[in-house]
């Protein structure tokens, strides 16, 4: 029995969103009082505690869904480029109805300040006849048989219970108007307010009464093999390859650019791997941005790639690279994440011509990306077309090696024979001859492979030296194809050198209790890296930390020009 399944629905500015939230302990609709702005099925897995000691947390898929019945806000019905967002009208009810349809508990949210509306009563209705849109369900332009074939997730289309939440309850005054809300016909109503938590212990208590027992193999079938954040600029074909893999229309594909606007998370197996997909907004310049709403996206975006294990960076090969495709691989180079660069929509440029008039191979097309995208020269690239399935697969299965790289592992003995002999043929050193000395390596880390140097003299190891020795790392070493990173130390007596005639050092206590020295100008900090254990008693944190890229991955969408020269 799979893990039991909760969506949330109702009319728009309600307070789904917020109250999925609320439930996840974490930004994962986007809140905004614009109607339309939820329209892909965002989903969350949330372990409810028990209400009593003893009991067993129950792991519970929630899912949150587009406000029924308005899709655009008044007066916004056209985008900037005068696009209709009304042909989006049909795909969400679609997913609503699909969200609907495989859950074993429905949420029915109203809001207790404003009362019970026509609106919601239609709603309400609908339930009852156990159809939600006008569609019952159909795959847009495919008919019944799309209806029929679920949502790629194993569950089959079942009766779910109702249940009526008073959203929007934020204090003793509003309890009143809780009652007016049984009126609709499902049973006393669940109080809440996601902005004041009032009644949030209640709610979850109820919640988790309401639900089935899970068993232990649901929940390790909970967990996925592989984490895959897919991003991209506008128009890549993220949502295309979603549904690809997915195997079923799981999230709203469609011409209008930032049709998708949460990370919506989508699990699917292959060959009997569990793997989630998380499928982000296309991102384009900040001076750009119209609205809050694409700075929601944004940081979905970011959020996505803190949480993936693999990101898959959409290029779209029939355009040329831009600088929002160069700022998205350095969002993925700081944050250490294992990166397979997808070259989707291959079979439209295959063949082409490019500008010098010679025809666009995979070679050339190689050769173009590592000039451009030089921050992930270690990252592989990957040909495919999402719509046609070429290709797909190996992808994935390129992504699950990488996953496995960085959770490698090499022993002590092996780096620091490696290291020895590096050292011999090129140490470090400054112009008066100072040569550097390692005293000990060891991988303190993984997901990314973490190599901690304890050095004589830090300020020796530059970035040139530190990345010739990653690129030594990755010729020996089981990490070629992921991010690396290097972090150079000073044993305790280097620094007790450093501040020797300066008078006491300043102190302050940092995680697990490592203290961070001032640092002097020639031992001054790029990064700081958390070691292991088994280094805490020999060395303090006097770091050197080698990037890709510098600056802030944020400011770098900055007023920018999004040109770029063609393959």
């Amino acid at each position: 029995m799979p893990i039991p399944r909760v969506a949330i629905v109702g009319r728009p500015n309600v307070g789904k969103s917020s109250l999925m939230n609320m439930i996840a302990k974490s930004k994962v609709s986007i809140v905004d009082p614009t109607p339309g702005v939820t329209r892909d099925r965002v989903s969350a897995i949330v372990d409810l505690d028990p209400p009593t000691q003893g009991e067993p947390p129950k792991p519970v898929e929630f899912v949150d869904t587009g406000g029924f019945g308005v899709y655009v806000a008044e007066g916004e019905r056209f985008d900037e480029i005068g696009n209709d967002l009304a042909q989006l009208t049909e795909s969400i009810e679609f997913q609503i109805q699909q969200a609907v349809e495989g859950a074993d508990v429905i949420l029915f949210a109203v809001d207790a300040q404003a009362g019970v509306t026509a609106h919601d009563r239609e709603i309400a209705r609908l339930l009852r006849e156990h159809r939600l849109g006008p569609r019952s369900g159909k795959k847009p332009g495919k008919g019944k048989k799309a209806a029929e074939e679920g949502d790629g997730t194993g569950k089959t289309a079942t009766t779910p219970q109702i249940h009526v939440v008073a959203t929007k309850v934020d204090g003793p005054r509003w309890e009143s108007h809780v009652h007016e809300i049984a009126a609709l016909g499902f049973g006393e109503p669940l109080a809440v307010s996601a902005k004041s938590n009032y009644f949030r212990r209640d709610f979850l208590e109820a919640v988790y009464a309401m639900l089935p027992p899970v068993s232990e193999h649901a929940i390790e079938e909970a967990r996925p093999d592989l984490s895959l954040a897919i991003i991209g600029k506008r128009n890549a074909g993220k949502s295309t390859l979603v549904n690809t893999l997915a195997g079923v229309p799981r999230v709203i594909v469609s011409e209008i650019p930032g049709t998708t606007r949460d990370a919506v998370d989508v699990r699917f197996e292959i060959d009997g791997r569990s793997i989630v997909a998380i499928d982000t907004a296309g991102l384009r310049r900040k001076r750009s941005f119209q609205n809050m709403i694409d700075h929601f996206a944004f940081d979905r975006v970011q959020r996505a790639v803190d949480r993936a294990d693999v990101c898959l960076l959409m290029l779209d090969a029939t355009e040329s690279i831009s600088q929002v495709d160069e700022q998205l691989g350095m969002l993925v180079t700081k944050a250490y994440k294992p990166c397979v660069i997808v070259v989707n929509k291959w079979d439209l440029a295959e063949g082409q011509m490019d500008d010098q008039g010679r025809p666009v191979t995979t070679r050339r097309y190689e050769t173009y990306i590592r000039e451009e995208l030089r921050g992930l020269s270690h990252a592989p690239i990957a040909f495919m077309s999402g719509l046609e399935g070429r290709n797909v697969r190996q992808t994935i299965d390129l992504a699950m090696e990488l996953r496995v790289q960085a959770a490698s592992r090499v022993t002590t003995g092996k780096l620091n024979r490696l290291l020895k002999a590096i050292m011999e043929t090129r140490a470090p050193t400054d112009e008066k001859g100072t040569f550097a000395k390692i005293y000990y390596a060891a991988q303190t880390g993984i997901e990314p492979p973490t190599i901690t140097l304890v050095v004589n003299h830090p300020e020796l190891f530059r970035p040139n030296y530190l990345r010739f020795l990653m690129n030594r790392f990755r010729a020996e070493l089981p990490f070629a194809e992921v991010p690396i990173r290097i972090v150079v130390r000073a044993r305790r007596q280097r620094e007790d050198d450093l501040f020797e005639g300066e008078g006491p050092a300043r102190i302050s206590r940092g995680r697990k209790g490592v203290d961070k020295r001032l640092q002097t100008p020639a031992s001054k900090p790029v990064a700081v890296e958390d070691m292991g254990e088994e280094m805490l008693d020999d060395a303090h944190s006097s770091p050197t930390d080698i990037d890709a890229f510098s600056g802030d991955p944020d400011d770098y969408f900055d007023d920018v020009d999004d040109g770029g020269t063609q393959a």
